[in-house]
């Protein structure tokens, strides 16, 4: 079952009809080489861009006539370097709430740490005191904060070590398992996405070429595809 399906989407130069769908409760991921639209279609998601031309639908409604905040309540995203307020790890985790004139319950917070393998000892450090791999996960707590139903990942792990990236991509399938959550991620790394993915998207110069499940990354006859994936594209 689809949870976000692209309607012929298209958006200034960068993307170009582009239509398919993401199944729900999986880990999709985009690939493709740079300058693709990856990152701009991930932005139409949650409202941070908007089409020119088509139509985007979140559960069979159409976001452009959705209330944005409460969109992005169902929707969390979390970019590369995971950029962070100043302030406490408490702090940016209440973020989300805060925005809504809320305030995150701090027995919240701290289940939130527990979720990404945090300890609660944690929660008064400023940020600025984390390490990256550190950071990388209050990020992801960050975005579990209104409990959504889709996760953003655009290149989460791209400035870590190869052992923490690995722990961020158990963490992921972790977190989308236990939650039963919808997640899409941007990966520039083709190993990584073959190793959490179960669907994939695989775009060129805007146009996407291919979706569906990720096997299809190295059975394709599309001969882009193959050069992609022999590392000459």
């Amino acid at each position: 079952m689809s949870i976000i399906e692209f309607k012929d989407v298209s958006h200034q130069d960068i993307l170009h009809h582009v239509s398919g769908t993401f199944r729900e409760g999986r880990i999709t991921t985009f690939v493709g080489p740079s300058g693709a639209g990856k990152t701009t279609c991930l932005k139409h998601i949650n409202g941070l861009l908007s089409p020119d031309t088509g139509t985007i639908l979140f559960k069979g409604e159409d976001i452009a006539e959705m209330d944005i905040l409460e969109l992005r309540k169902k929707i969390g995203m979390a970019f590369q370097s995971a950029p962070m307020i100043q302030g406490t790890v408490y702090d940016n985790l209440n973020l989300p709430k805060a925005i809504f004139d809320e305030t995150l319950d701090r027995d919240r917070a701290v289940e939130l740490l527990h979720r990404v393998d945090l300890s609660e000892a944690l929660l008064d450090q400023p940020v600025k005191s984390l390490s990256g791999g550190e950071r990388s996960r209050v990020a992801i707590a960050r975005t579990l904060v209104n409990k959504p139903d889709v996760l953003l990942l655009d290149e989460i792990t791209a400035s870590l070590d190869y052992r923490t990236v690995k722990e961020i991509e158990r963490l992921i399938r972790k977190l989308q398992q236990s939650y039963g959550v919808t997640v899409i991620w941007i990966t520039h790394d083709l190993d990584q996405a073959r190793r959490v993915s179960d669907d994939m998207w695989f775009l060129k110069a805007g146009e996407l070429l291919a979706f569906g499940d990720a096997s299809f990354i190295d059975e394709s006859d599309n001969p882009v595809i193959q050069r992609f994936v022999r590392g000459e594209d």
